[in-house]
């Protein structure tokens, strides 16, 4: 799946899910999507796991905040990028930014067992809900 956020106005941000097959693949991805006509524009890609729904930028950024390690998640690239992009030092070439937010496997520099997610019950959340919505904070 994929999200052209409104916050990233369309072409600056993408976030895109992946089924994570080998390692490297959301790198890969990244490069595939900057290598697609209009796309080759898009200043920041987020690449997350299948499972998280990418039109939920709360569930995005927590796994960007959880998933990713800067040094070794994070890619900076050169290339074209848009006309009204007035952030590069140069009209229409500048950086760009792929953030590895899928969860690691070994082979990508993660010694230890990833961590199983943390997923609150549906009754607590139900609840939690409800008492946040009687104190008018939901």
């Amino acid at each position: 799946d994929m999200n052209l956020p409104i916050e990233g106005v369309f072409h600056n941000l993408a976030v895109v899910s992946i089924r994570k097959r080998y390692p490297g693949h959301a790198r890969k991805v990244m490069h595939a999507i900057w290598g697609l006509g209009q796309m080759s524009f898009t200043k920041f890609i987020i690449v997350v796991d299948e499972n998280v729904n990418v039109q939920d930028m709360s569930e995005v950024l927590w796994r960007l905040g959880n998933n990713v390690d800067p040094k070794r998640d994070i890619e900076i690239v050169e290339g074209p990028v848009d006309v009204l992009n007035h952030a590069s030092p140069a009209q229409n070439y500048g950086s760009k930014m792929g953030i590895d937010a899928t969860k690691k496997l070994p082979e990508e520099g993660m010694p230890r067992e990833w961590p199983p997610d943390i997923v609150m019950h549906p009754e607590v959340k139900a609840k939690i809900d409800m008492l946040w919505k009687e104190l008018g904070i939901g």
